[in-house]
């Protein structure tokens, strides 16, 4: 028996690098190009506003996700600007791009009914389709077995046209979101939908349905997410193409990495008497099957590993910590013996953000990372708790063996050279294990204590209040 703990990375060394790395400096443009940009700047863009985490409109009408910073490379390369028109569902979307409203749609695949009235760019991302059961169904190897099965898909999006002519023998079932297609999924009220690796692991794992997952592959059915552009607009199509063959595949990670942080997999739950029954009948596809079987149980692997490992630290996440940590309390209770929890974190982190920018920021982050586990000892446990804060749980360690050794790491910090080249202090609370503590309880102490830290002037550890 499997199931999915949450979503993804490792597509992006396969799928997601579709460009030669190329300079990542402004782009110089012909006179046409400057002539066009000149007239039309600027470009009105139709997008999806909800369709995390791929693209959404934000409460402040602001385009956010994967797609915003990617077409943020791209303008910046060409010195485009857009102006987006900001629609509520991704059908009026449609709607208005037909309708001229917008010269061009973001984070679309290609299909012959919007070639009616699009162009497209080469793609600004791939990444798979999956299909997604409940954790009781078998593996799936043709879609065509499943006669009279029930597949929720979005309405208005390419592999509903698709799916539609090429697989009569489903029902399908139109939802407003990719949410809504999972949540029938998971809910039983349908029996399968096919959905982005990216999208269907950061949902799966944000609304906690452990009760689904990856089931099998369509074969030709992966997304390669383009821009759409009104097919009168071949200039324009070609601008952003200049654009686009800049990505690098460095470029693609780091923003997928931005707006998803997760690993999973798991085995999947395989229907033997099938495959026995394919092999002996067919041989060769029931070879195909086995290899295809193995691809997915590397898939899952990969998805549980994303769940608990923050993917710009490589430390354990604040999952991959909770998952380990209540039985470490527990223990520690049980059987009368110390346990401390430092919780820390970077003084005046905003400053680097505000002064360096956020990839400086990252970067000052995933070295302290490094930093700290050069001076923990190797029993003990580090995690990136959310932002700038960490939390280590130091094993076989009374209040001040903890205290001495924050601040080992302070002094360590004080002196390390970031890559920012300023000086960098941090700040800590000790807290440790009472008769009768929670995971909460403990780590709110923890909390209270760094807030004492910083109230104390920074630059220090603080150890919990007694009572």
């Amino acid at each position: 028996m499997s199931f999915w703990r949450c979503c993804l990375r490792g597509w992006m060394a396969g799928l997601w690098c579709l460009a030669v790395p190329l300079a990542a400096a402004q782009q110089p443009l012909n006179e046409s190009e400057r002539a066009y940009l000149s007239a039309h700047s600027p470009l009105s863009l139709c997008v999806d506003p909800d369709w995390w985490p791929f693209e959404v409109i934000d409460a402040t009408g602001q385009h956010t996700g994967i797609s915003a910073d990617l077409l943020a490379l791209v303008g910046e390369r060409l010195g485009l600007q857009f102006k987006l028109h900001v629609t509520r569902t991704w059908e009026e979307s449609l709607a208005a791009s037909q309708a001229g409203e917008c010269r061009l749609m973001s984070f679309l695949n290609r299909t012959p009914e919007r070639e009616r009235w699009l162009i497209f760019t080469e793609p600004l991302l791939s990444d798979p389709n999956v299909l997604i059961t409940r954790e009781d169904h078998p593996f799936i190897a043709d879609l065509a077995t499943l006669s009279g099965k029930t597949m929720a898909l979005p309405r208005g999006t390419a592999m509903m046209e698709r799916l539609r002519s090429d697989y009569p023998n489903l029902i399908f079932v139109g939802t407003d979101s990719e949410t809504e297609a999972l949540q029938m999924v998971s809910e039983r009220r349908a029996d399968v939908t096919l959905r982005s690796l990216i999208v269907a692991a950061h949902t799966i794992k944000h609304n906690g349905w452990f009760n689904l997952k990856i089931s099998g592959q369509v074969p030709g059915y992966d997304n390669h997410l383009r821009v759409g552009v009104i097919k009168s607009e071949t200039v324009l199509r070609d601008l952003l193409d200049k654009g686009i063959a800049t990505l690098t595949a460095l470029d693609r990670s780091r923003v997928v990495d931005r707006h998803v942080s997760i690993n999973v997999v798991t085995r999947v739950d395989t229907d033997y008497t099938v495959v026995r029954w394919l092999l002996a009948l067919l041989g060769a596809v029931a070879l195909t099957s086995l290899l295809w079987m193995r691809r997915l149980h590397q898939l899952n692997t990969q998805l549980r590993t994303l769940s608990q490992t923050d993917a710009l630290t490589g430390l354990l996440n604040r999952h991959g910590l909770e998952s380990s940590f209540a039985l470490d309390v527990e223990r520690a209770q049980r059987f009368s013996r110390p346990l401390a929890v430092l919780m820390f974190d970077i003084d005046h982190f905003k400053r680097i953000n505000d002064s360096k920018g956020h990839l400086m920021g990252d970067k000052v982050l995933a070295e302290l990372g490094r930093v700290i586990q050069s001076v923990v000892r190797q029993v003990d446990t580090v995690s990136r708790w959310g932002g700038e804060e960490f939390v280590v749980i130091c094993h076989e360690t009374s209040t001040a063996q903890a205290v001495q050794q924050a601040e080992r790491l302070f002094q360590q910090v004080r002196v390390h050279v970031f890559p920012h080249q300023q000086p960098l202090t941090i700040s800590g609370g000790v807290a440790t294990v009472r008769a009768g503590d929670s995971v909460e309880s403990l780590l709110a102490r923890a909390d209270e204590a760094l807030y004492q830290a910083k109230s104390s002037g920074r630059d220090c550890v603080c150890v919990e209040a007694r009572e």
